[in-house]
């Protein structure tokens, strides 16, 4: 079982596979650092100073009664809330990663195209006399024995 294990483990899919889940959490993280400090703030400055990571609803209070000024302050006394301000910055993170894998396949299979319409050499042609299908380099049709021209 080992043995089975450890050829499938090295099978060149796993490890492809592998190494795109590696990549993936680590784009994850630039696009979310992306997000959330270089596109959130400046929209967050065009509404007016708004800070979309403190934009949450208290379901109950913490020790201290709200209201709390940030999201900060109401986890630091132990309010539930709902943080929907973080799960926004979630939803645009998630749109970039979308977005930007959309436009890796599509260049991939803009590149299969390419290589698809790209017509192969000919390995055969027609016998002027017969009409059969021969080798390119026969000065001879096997079929009718006509000596083709060159």
């Amino acid at each position: 079982m080992l043995k089975e294990f450890k050829e499938f483990a090295m099978r060149g899919n796993v490890v492809d596979m592998a190494v795109g889940i590696i990549i993936g959490g680590a784009f994850g993280t630039i696009v979310k650092n992306l997000v959330d400090d270089v596109l959130m703030p400046p929209i967050g400055l065009l509404l007016g100073g708004v800070d979309f990571s403190n934009f949450f609803v208290v379901l109950k209070n913490g020790a201290t009664p709200g209201p709390y000024a940030a999201l900060v302050d109401a986890k630091a006394v132990g309010a539930v809330s709902i943080n929907y301000g973080i799960f926004l910055n979630g939803v645009v993170s998630f749109l970039i990663v979308a977005f930007s894998v959309f436009l890796l396949i599509r260049a991939i299979n803009a590149l299969r195209r390419q290589v698809e319409v790209a017509p192969a050499p000919a390995t055969t042609k027609e016998c002027q006399y017969c009409a059969s299908s021969i080798p390119i380099k026969a000065t001879r049709c096997p079929q009718c024995t006509s000596q083709l021209a060159a």
